[in-house]
């Protein structure tokens, strides 16, 4: 677990992956400090290169210089988009892993925080982005659960109950992110391992077909099989064929995981959507599944 961060901290903003006006950033800049932290903005915060924030040169030049930089205490992503995984390979964490940080983001982040589990056991925050942040929203539960994260506090996410729910509970590393990303990284460095941890997804836009068979990636990977629990976010704007899927995306993924006993808890307010809670992937949580609703607990 990166240290937490006291006040005067320094948190770093930078884009590895899409492309981000700067006005899109400046109110994060603002909300950042004046939650008392300094900030540090990267060249590639309102730099282009067609779809990019920059040349894949420039993108990984500006987060290797975030990751070395001891006076930074956390990095906040500008946005997600695509991107992360052409420069992944490239980035050296020898200074990162003498002094952790906080790594910030969702989307295509999932891609950073997928490796940073994986090779180096390292927590990161699954967290809203710069353009979450809003005069109207900067005061929301989520955007708040953000500095709680950053500040150390051990947060606690209730859900409603749902029909597709499995009840029980169940206590493991939290990891995972955005679905088409999971399944984007198999067969690499930076592919997640789920053995006995609790899985967390999520996706946009995705076909309900697409969804499926991303789901079935996992599945064949052996990702969906021996998880302690699984933990589903928003799936945001699914979108279906001519001829109809014939499935619901709570009822695909409940298909795919019916034949394992771990609870199973829909619902979480975490992805793309706009009430997008921070969960700290790589540190352990507590996840009880009941008639009632649920809970996912980080444990400290």
């Amino acid at each position: 677990m990166p240290p937490s961060l006291a006040p005067g901290a320094v948190v770093g903003i930078t884009c590895p992956s899409g492309y981000v006006a700067a006005s899109r950033v400046a109110h994060a800049i603002t909300v950042l400090q004046q939650w008392g932290y300094r900030v540090q903005v990267g060249k590639t915060v309102g730099n282009e290169h067609h779809y990019f924030a920059g040349t894949d040169a420039d993108r990984l030049a500006d987060l290797q210089a975030m990751l070395d930089d001891p006076s930074i205490d956390a990095i906040l992503m500008g946005r997600g988009g695509y991107g992360m995984s052409r420069i992944i390979d490239q980035l050296d964490f020898t200074a990162f892993l003498q002094r952790p940080k906080w790594v910030c983001g969702f989307s295509d982040i999932t891609v950073l925080h997928s490796h940073l589990h994986a090779q180096y056991g390292i927590a990161t925050l699954h967290s809203p982005m710069c353009g979450a942040f809003k005069p109207d929203t900067e005061t929301a539960d989520y955007i708040l659960s953000l500095q709680k994260a950053l500040c150390g506090h051990a947060l606690q996410y209730p859900t409603m109950p749902h029909p597709l729910n499995r009840t029980g509970h169940a206590q493991g590393v939290l990891t995972g992110g955005n679905l088409a990303i999971l399944a984007h990284l198999t067969g690499s460095q930076s592919e997640v391992d789920t053995t006995g941890k609790i899985l967390f997804i999520e996706d946009i836009s995705e076909y309900l077909y697409a969804a499926d068979r991303l789901l079935m990636n996992l599945k064949r990977a052996g990702k969906l099989h021996g998880l302690a629990g699984l933990v589903v976010g928003s799936f945001t704007d699914m979108q279906d064929t001519e001829r109809p899927f014939g499935q619901t995306i709570e009822e695909i993924v409940a298909d795919k995981v019916c034949e394992y006993n771990y609870p199973v808890c829909f619902g979480l307010q975490a992805g793309h959507q706009e009430v997008n809670f921070t969960l700290t992937l790589g540190a352990v949580h507590h996840l009880q599944v009941g008639p009632a609703g649920s809970m996912l607990s980080l444990v400290r």
